[in-house]
């Protein structure tokens, strides 16, 4: 690869003496022999072990990207009017979502769910997957077309914001919430 070992060091940790234990024996931690290896262009396992094949870096198994619709917009604040038509805006592909699920995808507004999803964040929601669990992401409705993405908490049961903005407060159902679906996956273009 015509690279200097300090050129590798850059390259895998930002350090420019990463290397020299390494080839003086040290063994890295595991974050950082998986790096030095994309680096390298080889195996982590035979960058390891020097078993396996050289040639043939590992890589995850390829997940199918399902065409997801993107159908509105939910709000990450108080309740609100999202329009969640059927109408389609446009479509998201993306991989790493169940195919047995039943997907929209919504754009995020507002700031009440920052740390997981900034605003102009796509959420991709399971209509299929309803059932409360502790922590889980959620879009949920009032019953009257409004709507708004928060996660949720029991005892005493509640919808919290997840936001550097310590204005907003969690909702606390008065009747059972109608879930519009599980939040599984947030993505945003930098």
């Amino acid at each position: 690869m015509k690279l200097s070992a300090r050129e590798v060091s850059l390259a895998t940790t930002g350090k420019p003496d990463f290397l020299r234990p390494v080839l003086e024996g040290a063994q890295p931690r595991l974050d950082n022999l998986v790096r030095l290896a994309e680096v390298l262009r080889v195996s982590v396992e035979w960058l390891a072990t020097g078993d396996g094949n050289i040639a043939f870096p590992d890589t995850p198994p390829t997940q199918p990207k399902l065409r997801v619709p993107l159908i509105s917009w939910v709000s990450a604040g108080v309740m609100a009017f999202p329009d969640l038509a059927e109408e389609t805006l446009g479509w998201v592909e993306e991989s790493g979502l169940d195919p047995n699920g039943d997907w929209i995808a919504l754009r995020v507004v507002g700031d009440s769910m920052d740390r997981i999803s900034p605003p102009e964040s796509v959420i991709f929601v399971d209509r299929k997957d309803q059932v409360l669990v502790p922590n889980g992401c959620y879009v949920i409705s009032n019953g009257d077309g409004e709507a708004t993405y928060k996660r949720f908490r029991s005892n005493p049961m509640r919808f919290e914001p997840v936001s550097t903005n310590s204005e907003h407060e969690p909702i606390y159902p008065t009747r059972e919430p109608l879930i519009v679906g599980r939040v599984k996956k947030s993505t945003i273009a930098m």
